[in-house]
């Protein structure tokens, strides 16, 4: 109870607990790159992702309303994930991620040096 006051009372908390973690930024951006894409086609994409994590996060931005799962009856099953219009108002806090990792990332290289 306590935690959900604090989420609707700060804007900015909110937005963190919607983001947290190291890979909901690749899933959206993946997804707002390429659109709907199937669960192996988004686990090629996110590069790194084990899948257990990749099925966690996307069941928790599922339940955040921020991805759309769809199942198809096929054998095998056929799973694929997009972005739900209220995901899709994450774009322009991706692309100005993008902007400035691209703006900075010589000075980043230079300093892991």
């Amino acid at each position: 109870m306590r935690e959900n006051k604090i989420l609707t009372s700060c804007p900015f908390r909110y937005t963190l607990h919607v983001l947290q973690g190291k890979w909901r930024f690749a899933i959206i951006y993946s997804l707002l790159k390429k659109g709907t894409l199937r669960y192996k086609d988004l686990a090629i994409d996110v590069n790194g992702i084990t899948p257990r994590m990749l099925v966690k996060e996307l069941k928790e931005l599922e339940k955040e309303k921020v991805v759309k799962r769809k199942a198809y009856a096929t054998v095998p099953p056929t799973v694929e994930y997009s972005l739900t219009p209220y995901g899709k108002t994450l774009e322009p806090i991706i692309k100005s991620m993008q902007i400035w990792g691209e703006n900075h990332a010589e000075k980043i290289v230079t300093l892991k040096k």
